[in-house]
Formats: C-alpha cells, sequence, structure tokens
C-alpha cells in the first residue's frame, strides 16, 4: 500500500494558478497514479490541518503493509518542524514531492524543513511527481548501495 498526503491548498488544483500548478485536480491525480499502478493499493488524503497530516504519518508510519507515503506538504514544507519531526520520526519511506520547481520559485519557497526528513524529493516534474515518487518507493528494494 501506499499512501498519498496532501497538504493545504491542493484540494483548489485545477483551479488555483494554474499558470504554475496545471489544471489537473486531485482526484485526476490520484486517478491517473492508480492507473500507472493498478495492483498497488493507494491510500489518498488531503488536509489544510498540520495536525492531520502529523496523525496520518503517525497511523501509517509503522504500519508494515504500508511501502511508503508519498507527501506533498504544500506551504508547510517550508515551516512545519512539526512535519519534519513526524516524517523523520516513522519507520516507512516518506518521498517528498513538490508540483512547481521550489527553487526556481519566490526565495522562500527554496528552502523545505521537511524535505531533510525525507528518503527523497522531487520537484518540478508537475503532477508527473506523484507517479515517480510511487514508482521509487516500490523500487527501493531493487536498489543497488552506492
Amino acid at each position: 500500500m501506499i499512501v498519498i498526503i496532501n497538504g493545504p491548498n491542493l484540494n483548489l488544483l485545477g483551479k488555483r494558478s494554474p499558470h504554475i500548478y496545471g489544471t489537473r485536480t486531485l482526484p485526476d491525480i490520484i486517478k491517473g497514479v492508480r492507473k500507472a499502478f493498478p495492483k498497488v493499493s493507494v491510500m489518498d488524503f488531503q488536509s489544510n490541518s498540520e495536525g492531520s497530516i502529523i496523525d496520518l504519518i503517525h497511523q501509517f508510519g509503522f504500519d508494515t503493509n504500508c511501502d511508503g507515503i508519498v507527501i506533498n506538504p504544500g506551504a508547510y514544507a517550508h515551516y512545519s518542524l512539526a512535519i519534519a519531526d513526524a516524517i523523520e520520526a516513522v519507520s516507512v519511506p516518506v518521498v517528498e514531492v513538490h508540483i512547481s520547481n521550489i527553487h526556481a520559485r519566490e526565495e522562500f519557497r527554496h528552502n523545505s524543513v521537511t524535505a531533510r526528513a525525507a528518503k527523497a524529493v522531487i520537484a518540478g516534474c508537475g503532477t508527473l511527481g506523484y507517479k515517480l515518487a510511487v514508482e521509487y518507493l516500490l523500487d527501493l528494494d531493487d536498489e543497488l548501495p552506492f
């Protein structure tokens, strides 16, 4: 099972700043992930509330049936030490996704405090980043050590 967590304002995808985030809605993105990985159970969750996101990370972060968590923390990426601590505390791998290239945007978006706790970060690949994150999580067992 893969858990996909989306943070604040991502429920507005398709409406909010389409020149930055595109026109696909969050349900479109999740549907695309499920279509790309039909044999994988995908649980998705979106919240504008930091505490709800942390609770879900805790809930699935030690679940032996969970192959990993994909999280787009939205603006929480830039200042939520609480979400970073939750990611760091759990045993399942977590991949952070950003639809836009946060390093090419406003200065305050360049830093992600949650990224330090993630196994990997994918930014600037548009909504394809979600599929890349799932593929990465599913391929972790096949990684060669470097």
